[in-house]
């Protein structure tokens, strides 16, 4: 097949990328990626040009760093096969295609509303009416659960159908807050607007998403950022790494009620995050990353605080790490619940941790690297179980393996980076990439320009747009009460996914 070959937070022409029949489209990527599992779809998108929707397919290939872009053009009112019918990952990006569009599909095999969005193609559709899944029969029962929940956490709707106390099927509905962040990029024209947006697509992935963001406007503009700036985003992003694993944690302790780690996590998550107020004035680290530059500067003091807070953080974190894998009735709640096989989690897609808990191998700062990820030699944490102890156990073992890489580019800081603010503008009618591994996992963000180099076309992926189903899938055939820590445990995002 005719493919567009890129690497990772590369611009290429726009009308470089190839463009073929749907039919050589549906074919030639199918079977680029069938039995194949270090080729997976990063992207799949439409854009509206007249009549038509042009729809663009970006598929990585892990064991080539490669990613290779492919595009078709349809009528508005086409009526496709799907790429969901025999490659389930692509159900969500195609459920996007028809909510946006309208483009209908012969043979989807869930081909539900994903978020509601006011623009969307079919304005009569209510979230007040979702079509959920349900089963007959006198001795099942359903469970709603949300979209307000007894807490200060975001909304979103669970509807268990249980037999008992067994869940026989979970239906997650989501799109209560779409906000419209993808518009926003194209309406606000000032980089200092748009990086808000950046920061604020999921709060508590500030760096994740922000970094995704300035790799591709640096792309994009042609700028070329010194060593120190991307020493200090890849430092920061495992600080990030390191503060959500923590919080998580407690709350996983917090919900099979073993109070002493949820207080003891939730301490030491505290240090981490006043770093970031101490670094750059924000504890979610907001304004530390720029396109361009970096306005913090690691100075020698901060060195050495941070080297402070690592070093007293490290051993209580570690011991209390040991008595979570150690406890009968910790692990009695942990192993074995929320499982999924190995099949599953390739067959749908997952991402991140929520793939690497059972050795499907997702991780991009070894795929693709970026920032100074390729100098660190990184090796993912892989677990094979599946379940909610495997997911503990790759938060803990990534802690401790961020602090290291943290050490170790500490270590290669030689001066502080210069602090200015570039003076550039987007290159004209081009197409970039750029994924960043954020602590959920494959972040990914895509743009194109026009003829004066304006954005035409702006799109997001937070990992939880992969990873919401597998959330669903594991629960089957669980008690409902083990639920929440189910849940927790992979700790999705509402609001990166209601985009």
């Amino acid at each position: 097949m005719n493919f567009l070959t890129i690497h990772n937070q590369q611009s290429v022409p726009f009308y470089d990328i190839p463009e073929m029949t749907y039919r050589e489209f549906l074919d030639g990527n199918s079977s680029f990626i069938e039995g194949d599992r270090d080729r997976h779809c990063v992207l799949y998108f439409g854009i509206k040009e007249d009549v038509y929707l042009r729809l663009i397919c970006c598929i990585a290939d892990d064991s080539t760093h490669n990613i290779n872009i492919s595009s078709t053009s349809v009528k508005l009112d086409a009526i496709l096969d799907s790429f969901s019918a025999t490659n389930l990952a692509f159900e969500k990006f195609e459920r996007e295609i028809h909510e946006n569009f309208g483009i209908a599909y012969i043979d989807h095999p869930w081909l539900k509303p994903v978020r509601y969005p006011v623009n969307g193609f079919d304005k009569s559709a209510k979230m007040s009416e979702y079509p959920f899944f349900n089963i007959e029969g006198e001795e099942l029962h359903e469970v709603g659960v949300g979209p307000v929940h007894a807490g200060i956490i975001e909304p979103g709707h669970f509807r268990f159908i249980c037999n008992g106390e067994q869940i026989l099927h979970l239906e997650i509905q989501l799109g209560y807050q779409h906000r419209g962040v993808e518009q926003l990029f194209l309406n606000k024209t000032k980089l200092l607007q748009r990086t808000i947006l950046a920061e604020s697509i999921a709060g508590d992935s500030v760096i994740g998403h922000t970094t995704a963001f300035s790799y591709l406007f640096e792309s994009l503009g042609g700028i070329a950022v010194g060593r120190e700036v991307l020493i200090a985003r890849t430092i920061a992003q495992e600080l990030e790494r390191i503060a959500i694993h923590t919080g998580d944690l407690s709350a996983i302790c917090t919900d099979v009620a073993y109070q002493l780690g949820s207080s003891v996590f939730g301490r030491l998550r505290t240090p981490i995050i006043n770093f970031f107020q101490e670094w750059c004035g924000n504890r979610l680290a907001k304004g530390m990353i720029r396109v361009g530059y970096n306005p913090y500067p690691l100075t020698a003091e901060l060195i050495k605080r941070l080297n402070e807070v690592l070093n007293a953080f490290e051993p209580d974190f570690s011991e209390m790490g040991l008595e979570i894998s150690k406890l009968p009735s910790i692990l009695s709640r942990f192993e074995r619940t929320g499982m999924l096989a190995n099949e599953q989690l390739a067959s749908i897609g997952t991402v991140g941790m929520s793939a690497r808990m059972n050795a499907v191998e997702r991780d991009i700062r070894v795929s693709h690297p970026y920032g100074v990820f390729s100098e660190l030699d990184h090796e993912p944490i892989i677990k094979h179980h599946g379940d909610v102890y495997s997911r503990v156990r790759i938060r803990r073992e990534e802690v401790i393996q961020s602090i290291a890489y943290i050490r170790r580019m500490i270590a290669m800081i030689s001066e502080e980076s210069a602090s200015y603010i570039p003076s550039f503008k987007l290159r004209s009618n081009m197409f970039s990439i750029s994924l960043t591994e954020g602590w959920r996992g494959e972040i990914c963000h895509a743009a194109i320009t026009g003829d004066n180099g304006d954005l035409i076309h702006y799109k997001i992926k937070d990992p939880s747009f992969h990873n919401w189903l597998a959330l669903a899938l594991s629960v089957r055939n669980n008690e409902i009460s083990d639920f929440p820590v189910s849940n927790k445990s992979f700790d999705l995002s509402y609001c990166g996914h209601d985009l």
